[in-house]
C-alpha cells in the first residue's frame, strides 16, 4: 500500500506561536518529528503541509513540503488539500508537536488501513491525573476494536466503583487514552472533509466525531506508547530531559 506520513504544521497558535521553529535540544521542534517519522517503515514520504514559509523553509531542508491554504478548520482538511493532489492510496496524520513519536505506532496505524478506513492509537491511562483531565481524549471501543465514541469526559462510567479512588477504578477497568495520530484511506478521508462539522464534533472539539457521525468507522490499536507533546514553552524543558536520556537525542 502507498501511503504517506503527512505532518499538519502552523505558525500561528495562542498558546504557543511559532511551536515547529522552536529548538529542542538543538533541532527545531519540525525536524525531530521528520526525523522520527522518517524511522516509520510503513511511509513511503514524509510531507510536511504547511501554510507558512518560515516553517517551510526549515522543513524542505528535511522533506518535502506542500503549501496549503491557511484558512482549514483542522489538521485532517489540511491534509486532505494535500492527499487530493498527491498520488497514494492513503495517509498516516501525525502530529507536528510529539518530537518523540514512536515510528513502531506509526506503523501500526498504517497496517491498521489494511482493513479499516480509518485507524488510530489509544494506550490505557497510568497517571491518574489524566482521569479527569478534559485535554485528555478517551476513548470506548467495540469488541473488534472499533472506536464507538471519544470524549473530553472520562467514559465509560464505572458504577461499581464510582466511590473508589481514581487508582482503583483504573485497576478495575482499562481507561483509554486516545493519541492524536490518524489513518485515513486516502477516499475516506476526501469524503469525510467534505462533511460539515458536526454536532458532536462542535460540542466536544473533536474531529474524529466527523467520522463517526457520517458512518465512517475508526479501527482502534492499543499501544503501549504515551504520547509527550509540545503544547506550551514550559514543555520544551520536559522533552529535553527525556532526549537526554535517549540514545537517540
Amino acid at each position: 500500500m502507498n501511503i504517506l506520513g503527512i505532518i499538519p504544521a502552523r505558525f500561528a497558535s495562542s498558546r504557543f506561536p511559532g511551536k515547529p521553529l522552536h529548538p529542542i535540544a538543538g533541532k527545531s521542534l519540525i525536524q525531530r518529528v521528520i526525523e522520527r517519522c522518517q524511522l516509520a517503515r510503513s511511509l513511503r514520504e514524509v510531507i510536511v503541509a504547511t501554510d507558512d514559509e518560515r516553517i517551510a523553509g526549515v522543513a524542505r531542508k528535511f522533506c518535502r513540503v506542500e503549501m496549503t491554504r491557511a484558512d482549514h478548520p483542522s489538521g485532517s482538511d489540511r491534509i486532505a488539500e494535500v492527499a487530493a493532489r498527491c498520488p497514494c492510496d492513503a495517509v498516516v496524520n501525525i502530529q507536528g508537536d510529539e518530537p518523540l513519536i514512536d515510528p513502531a505506532v506509526i506503523d501500526v496505524v498504517a497496517t491498521a488501513l489494511v482493513g479499516a478506513e480509518m485507524s488510530t492509537a489509544a494506550t490505557p491511562i497510568k497517571n491518574t491525573e489524566e482521569y479527569d483531565n478534559p485535554n485528555v481524549v478517551k476513548v470506548v471501543t467495540s469488541v473488534a476494536g472499533r472506536a464507538l465514541y471519544f470524549s473530553r469526559r472520562t467514559i465509560p462510567f464505572l458504577r461499581d466503583y464510582a466511590g473508589q479512588p481514581v487508582a482503583a477504578q483504573l485497576a478495575a477497568f482499562p481507561i483509554l487514552k486516545h493519541l492524536g495520530i490518524y489513518g485515513y484511506r486516502r477516499d475516506a478521508l476526501l469524503r469525510l472533509v467534505k462533511f460539515p462539522q458536526s454536532p458532536l464534533e462542535q460540542a466536544e472539539r473533536l474531529e474524529q466525531l466527523r467520522a463517526l457521525e457520517n458512518g465512517i468507522p475508526i479501527a482502534v490499536v492499543r499501544v503501549d506508547y504515551d504520547s509527550v507533546g509540545v503544547d506550551v514553552p514550559a514543555d520544551v524543558e520536559r522533552v529535553e530531559r527525556l532526549l537526554a536520556g535517549s540514545p537517540q537525542a
